[in-house]
């Protein structure tokens, strides 16, 4: 009767230790965001849209989207992010003025027909009842790119 008395308690005290060194289940890694990119061109990053005759353009940033030109009031939008569609990517938007915005690029080669460059992308930006037709890259590669050659 004696060892009963000794043994219970301690086969609770190790039970008790035992619950409290269950193994941490590890957390499974996070997956890798996706990056969304089309002819290239990494759409998270910022983004130039432009054209000319009529001077216009749009910059694509994850913070908003903003639409000028010459003798055009400025409008910004909220960036609602690409619908990605096989070689094109759609942005649709409303400026802050309720004008509907919708940026369509498309993984075609395009020049501005004013310089020597070529962009990696086709763009078409229709705002208010206009249609505006033009070119893009990223930011960074117009930024780095010479007055000729391939913007990449």
């Amino acid at each position: 009767m004696r060892i009963a008395t000794l043994v219970a308690p301690l086969f609770v005290a190790t039970t008790a230790l035992a619950a409290c060194s269950q193994p941490v289940a590890e957390k499974a890694p996070a997956a890798p965001a996706e990056v969304r990119t089309l002819a290239g061109v990494d759409l998270d990053q910022p983004l130039r849209v432009m054209g000319t005759e009529p001077f216009w353009a749009v910059e694509i940033t994850p913070a908003g989207l903003t639409y000028s030109g010459v003798d055009r009031p400025e409008q910004k939008a909220a960036n609602p992010g690409p619908a990605l569609q096989g070689a094109v990517a759609v942005w649709t938007a409303e400026t802050e003025a309720k004008t509907p915005l919708v940026v369509t690029l498309a993984a075609t080669d395009c020049s501005d027909g004013m310089s020597d460059r070529t962009y990696p992308l086709t763009a078409r930006v229709e705002i208010g009842g206009e249609s505006l037709t033009g070119c893009a890259a990223a930011v960074a590669a117009i930024d780095k790119a010479g007055e000729s050659g391939r913007v990449e």
